[in-house]
């Protein structure tokens, strides 16, 4: 890899310039918390006010806080409390539940996990190869990546398309989208360290990548031909309607359920059913089944789904 990136991308960056965005994816401390009075921590963080952010992240994101996630509840959002220049969470907690949009964006974007790399869990993308392959020069492809984060997985959707429809420029449109607003600028621009460029294959790194110069160095740049196919938006999937057009060949919701209860994962597959065309495909993760749907999804590869006829 390091042969790779030192000599074989072209170079981007010598200027010191900075990309546009593409269009608009601990240490258990348990016995600190006996009491609420011993609690050892700058701002002190009652039992009260952890459940007050276990019910509020849940009603806005449909996220499911284990009670063992205290302290990293804590870790979170106490930064949120310094930034805002407030003198406890108590205060903290009053301003995100009276309706400051600004900061409830803010909490949500700190109390989601963002777990990612491009290429991961592989097969999903070579399943992804052999159907896009019988779509050259045939009808337009839509493909939607419903938990995008950084923009590793939208990416590496787009790359294997690009490979498998045999252009930069493929009838295709990847919408890539995640609650978490601050992971999904970080997306838009494309801009990843070297060292997290270790699963993308040498041919592809030099295909759709651009070294960084100047003090970009150490980094990589997604080419501007592949940013162009995916159009990053905000989605909460807990929203009663979903505003994106028309439905989807291909959908990847993949290691986002196992965050949302068994009711709310119902609720969620319900719609993305209606999203999916006829013989497309719902990729999901290694860690997930969805027994319950069962009238909606028939299995049909290893973490792979399709409607049920």
């Amino acid at each position: 890899m390091e042969r790779v990136l030192s000599g074989a991308l072209d170079k981007y960056g010598s200027g010191g310039s900075t990309p546009t965005p593409a269009c608009d994816g601990e240490q258990s401390q348990a016995g600190l918390w006996e009491t609420d009075s011993a609690a050892p921590f700058h701002y002190p963080f009652s039992q009260e006010q952890f459940f007050r952010v276990r019910t509020l992240i849940y009603q806005e994101a449909g996220i499911a806080l284990a009670p063992g996630k205290r302290d990293m509840v804590y870790s979170r959002l106490a930064r949120r409390v310094r930034a805002r220049q407030l003198d406890s969470f108590g205060q903290y907690l009053e301003l995100v539940e009276g309706g400051d949009q600004e900061e409830l964006e803010a909490f949500i974007n700190a109390l989601t996990t963002n777990m990612t790399s491009f290429f991961r869990e592989p097969h999903h993308f070579q399943i992804l190869a052999q159907q896009l392959a019988q779509h050259r020069g045939g009808r337009p492809v839509a493909i939607w990546c419903c938990a995008a984060s950084t923009g590793e997985e939208p990416y590496s959707i787009a790359m294997t398309a690009v490979d498998a429809l045999g252009s930069f420029a493929p009838s295709l449109r990847i919408l890539a989208t995640d609650i978490d607003t601050s992971v999904l600028a970080k997306g838009k621009l494309g801009v990843y360290p070297e060292d997290q460029l270790q699963k993308i294959p040498p041919r592809q790194l030099k295909r759709f990548f651009l070294k960084g110069q100047g003090k970009n160095e150490g980094s990589a740049r997604v080419r501007d031909e592949l940013r162009q196919l995916v159009c990053f938006k905000r989605l909460n999937l807990l929203d009663q309607q979903w505003p994106m057009r028309g439905k989807f060949d291909f959908i990847f919701c993949r290691n986002v359920m196992i965050y949302f209860d068994k009711k709310t994962q119902h609720a969620i597959l319900e719609k993305i059913a209606e999203r999916l065309k006829p013989g497309g495909l719902l990729f999901v993760g290694h860690s997930e089944s969805f027994h319950n749907t069962q009238d909606q999804f028939r299995i049909c590869g290893n973490t792979v789904y399709a409607l049920k006829e």
